[in-house]
């Protein structure tokens, strides 16, 4: 299957429920005999300027391509298809030049690979290139809080991400702040605390390529030697809509939620493969990040992974070395048929319903996700279980009579997205936190899609389908919410919207004890 093929969008009645269209991959042509050539016009462009690819083939074909690929999101490394790239051309003949405009990408860092006969074969060594602006250097926020301290730890942050604009030559610096911080000119902060005291401060300063500087003041809580690192806890859960590519300027957008939130751990879906290691290269945040929509991005440290199981994926997080460790579950359910639709629109009974919600692949996927968690769950008193993500599915607990005219008339709905993970042992934190479904329905679809295929004529149906799921004495739920930020336009006055998503997300705070 050609590449233009996996980028075909498949767009279904609303936004929420469309996914980037990606078909199994065929099977992967081999590499000629022959070694081919490949060399970029220049190691770095300024985004809007066009790059150039001279390449060189022994074995020419009409289908023989060059794919611009994230350079976190991998592209073919093992000479398999992993995600779609981000733009391509054929390259037919023994040799040419292929040129490429870079409007369309963000800045950062990219690679090209020059591939065989619409397969994933190379025929030369990639090459990587950057992308950067010629403006001002600049952080996203003023003042960012980084990952706990100990007093008589050695301790490392990376802030290099964090600065837009200022290509391949910014350079970092200490201003001012604790003299126990030291900052090398790769936006490293490190150093040992010999004192606690609340939260050390430090002032760095980026200067870019260009002369042109800004100030970030990285704030890290100290805690005392005696003291756990990690005693609270926030989780969200976030599906980027396309890894927020709808939104103009995404990346800045998304880089400043996650800063402002005070997220910790977030399940991100949506990702195309690429999305959670750019966010984490930009957050200084370690990752796992699955081929299509999955993505995993923490403070802490990953330590283990479970892998793919069905719609979902597992990692291991570690909060305070072997002592505090969560496992992370983060799951993005089938997206059609759609419930709410076949209650509010056609009218069907509620067996009709469960049967389809079967039939959209939801229920199966949730119980493989819940039986490859059960061990886990069994043993949460010991190592705490979180399942988050996007469920594409309401919860029962939201169906009930109080919300019948809410909900076209329908209550005591038992879905089985919400109902399986409550029998196997779960919490609903959101709900935990808001048990009155009425006073905080929690909506989360849609902040952006008030009425169905655009129509004024019939609204779009609101509900809760983004979710986060806890199991474990050692987690205690402090506060939920939904979160948007700012006042996001509808679909389609969206473009210029501070919020990047389609989705509410939703944010947990916990309590860790020992």
């Amino acid at each position: 299957m050609r590449d233009w093929q996996r980028r075909v969008v498949a767009a279904v009645s609303v936004g929420m429920l469309a996914l980037t269209a990606t078909p199994a991959a065929a099977g992967t042509e081999s590499s000629p005999d022959a070694a081919g050539s490949l060399a970029a016009s220049a190691g770095a462009v300024v985004a809007g300027e066009s790059i150039s690819f001279d390449y060189a083939t022994a074995e020419p074909h009409d289908t023989n391509w060059i794919g611009l690929y994230d350079a976190d999101g991998g592209g073919p490394v093992d000479e398999e298809y992993v995600a779609p790239s981000l733009d391509w051309q054929y390259t037919p003949g023994t040799e040419g030049t292929a040129e490429f405009a870079t409007s369309s990408l963000e800045p950062g860092a990219y690679t090209a690979f020059y591939l065989a006969r619409d397969g994933y074969g190379w025929l030369a060594e990639p090459v990587d290139f950057q992308v950067h602006s010629d403006g001002e250097v600049s952080f996203p926020v003023d003042e960012a809080t980084l990952r706990n301290a100990r007093v008589g730890d050695p301790y490392e942050a990376r802030l290099g991400g964090l600065v837009a604009d200022g290509g391949s030559g910014t350079v970092f610096r200490r201003v001012d702040g604790g003299d126990w911080l030291d900052v090398a000119e790769d936006g490293t902060i490190s150093g040992t605390p010999d004192r606690a005291g609340g939260d050390a401060r430090v002032t760095v300063e980026a200067t870019g390529a260009n002369g042109s500087t800004d100030r970030l003041i990285a704030v890290i809580p100290v805690r005392d030697r005696d003291q756990p690192l990690v005693s609270e806890l926030s989780v969200l859960t976030y599906n980027t809509w396309h890894g927020g590519t709808q939104v103009n300027g995404y990346h800045d957008k998304q880089v400043r939620f996650l800063l402002e939130s005070g997220a910790d751990i977030v399940g991100l879906q949506e990702t195309e493969g690429r999305h959670a290691a750019r966010l984490a290269r930009a957050l200084g945040w370690y990752h796992w990040q699955s081929s299509g929509s999955l993505g995993i991005i923490s403070r802490y440290p990953i330590v283990e992974d479970y892998g793919k199981v069905n719609a979902s994926a597992g990692v291991r997080v570690e909060l305070d070395g072997e002592e505090s460790q969560v496992n992370v579950w983060n799951a993005h359910l089938g997206y059609t048929p759609y419930g709410p639709y076949d209650a509010c629109f056609d009218k069907m009974g509620v067996d009709e319903i469960l049967a389809r919600e079967a039939k959209s692949g939801r229920t199966r996927q949730i119980t493989d996700t819940l039986e490859a968690m059960s061990g886990q769950v069994e043993a949460a008193d010991d190592v705490p279980v979180l399942l988050m993500g996007d469920f594409n599915a309401p919860s029962h607990l939201d169906w009930t009579e109080e919300l019948r005219e809410k909900n076209c008339g329908y209550a005591d709905v038992p879905w089985p997205t919400s109902v399986r993970p409550t029998e196997a042992g779960l919490t609903d934190t959101y709900r935990a936190a808001n048990p009155d479904p009425v006073a905080t329905p929690g909506t989360t679809w849609s902040p952006l899609y008030p009425f169905h295929d655009g129509s004024t004529g019939r609204e779009e149906p609101q509900d809760r389908i983004d979710f986060i799921y806890q199991a474990g004495s050692t987690l205690r739920v402090r506060d939920s919410r939904e979160v948007v930020v700012g006042e996001p336009r509808a679909v389609p006055d969206h473009a210029d919207n501070e919020w990047t998503s389609d989705h509410a997300a939703v944010l947990t705070r916990f309590s860790v004890s020992g």
